[in-house]
């Protein structure tokens, strides 16, 4: 008897949604039944059309003079279900679109994906990345220098650069902490600390976020303008690559002032960079800079979301869906970027001996240099040669 009491409820549970589709409504006069709200609840696709256009008709227009009549078609319920569904005039003079929506369907998909595939897939890539970084560090150690310390230093970056660079970096580090911190507080710090610390925490991360936001870009752009010219793909990078740049193996290939992995870390910081801050400048600034209804268009016009299985993209969205996709857009680009940068900072750190030199004091031995940028230095001590040279020349008396 359990089992056949089991078999009729899943058997049940299986049908309500096939059943939703071909409901019959004239019990509830036209409104849902059961075997809709099942079926909505189970994740099933509703024609909910028999709701949305059942706002019934003007009753105002027939007769404004039966003032102890019915409300008919403007009843609270049939008021309710216009506002649900975004056929309610709701609009008054001055009145921003944004506005004009009340109630968002969308906003329940963009949080089911937002803490669903977001953090997830987020937090997993960079543990994985924390996790091989780890691992490469166990199986390869410390990359060292080669050659006997020459105790002669030459210039890596002068203090402008490092100032670029260091303003870049601190304020990404805290971008990247306070964007965490918004995005898993709910499910892992209010559990252990309590609710009270967590919405502290996230006020001040909030101020944190959306003020430091603006050193970031301060130092994108000028890590651009500094860098941009020394980081033009060439000839030597593609042995560079060849070779692993010496990370794995022994063979240290000759580079520039950037080889070809600081070059893949500088465009993906520039490009990845660029992203997040206008999809932030974007956030900051609500509904004033739409972004991805005419993005979306120039996609399907080229054919190529169909072409990769998407379909065709929304190309109408209301203010709201517009800062939902900005808001999915510019966390993904931030756990992309966040990964890259991992493994910058491992590099730029414990991952290799004297390459933090060149970031903290600026200057580096001749042997560290020779080893990972021996073009570089070649230019370097050349151009220190002319100018002794030519300071010389200018030092002779004339006869």
């Amino acid at each position: 008897m359990l089992r056949m009491a089991l078999a009729l409820v899943l058997s049940l549970i299986v049908a309500i949604p096939a059943l939703a589709q071909e409901s019959d409504r004239t019990s509830t006069g036209g409104a849902q039944t059961l075997e809709d709200i099942m079926a909505r609840q189970s994740g099933q696709n509703v024609d909910s059309t028999f709701r949305s256009g059942n706002t019934g008709d003007d009753a105002r227009a027939k007769d404004m003079r039966e003032q102890l009549g019915t409300l008919g078609g403007v009843s609270d319920p049939e008021l309710w279900r216009a506002v649900r569904y975004g056929s309610a005039d709701t609009r008054v003079s001055n009145q921003s679109e944004a506005a004009d929506v009340l109630m968002q369907d969308g906003g329940m998909w963009w949080l089911t994906f937002r803490d669903g595939p977001v953090r997830i897939y987020g937090g997993w890539l960079l543990l994985g990345t924390i996790g091989a970084l780890l691992l490469f560090f166990l199986l390869r150690g410390k990359i060292g220098i080669d050659e006997p310390m020459t105790g002669r230093t030459v210039t890596r970056f002068k203090a402008i650069e490092r100032f670029g660079h260091w303003l870049l970096a601190g304020s990404f580090v805290l971008l990247g902490f306070t964007g965490l911190f918004v995005l898993f507080g709910r499910s892992f710090i209010a559990p252990y600390l309590g609710k009270s610390f967590n919405s502290n925490l996230l006020i001040w991360s909030k101020f944190v976020h959306n003020n430091v936001a603006w050193a970031f870009i301060l130092g994108l752009v000028m890590v651009f303008v500094m860098w941009v010219v020394h980081n033009i793909p060439n000839k030597t990078d593609i042995t560079w690559l060849r070779q692993f740049g010496g990370i794995i193996g022994k063979a240290h290939p000759p580079a520039k002032k950037f080889n070809a992995g600081q070059k893949m870390i500088f465009w993906s910081v520039i490009l990845f960079g660029t992203s997040i801050a206008v999809s932030g400048v974007s956030l900051l600034f609500p509904f004033e800079l739409p972004l991805f209804a005419k993005t979306f268009a120039m996609l399907n016009w080229t054919g190529l979301p169909e072409l990769l299985g998407f379909g065709v993209l929304p190309e109408t969205m209301s203010p709201q869906e517009e800062m939902q996709f900005a808001q999915l857009w510019h966390a993904i680009m931030a756990f992309v970027l966040t990964a890259i940068v991992l493994a910058h900072i491992y590099i730029g750190s414990v991952g290799m001996e004297g390459a933090y030199d060149a970031m903290g004091s600026g200057e580096v031995d001749e042997a560290w240099a020779h080893q990972h940028h021996s073009i570089w230095l070649d230019e370097v001590l050349e151009d220190e040669k002319s100018a002794a040279k030519a300071k010389s020349g200018s030092a002779t008396p004339a006869e």
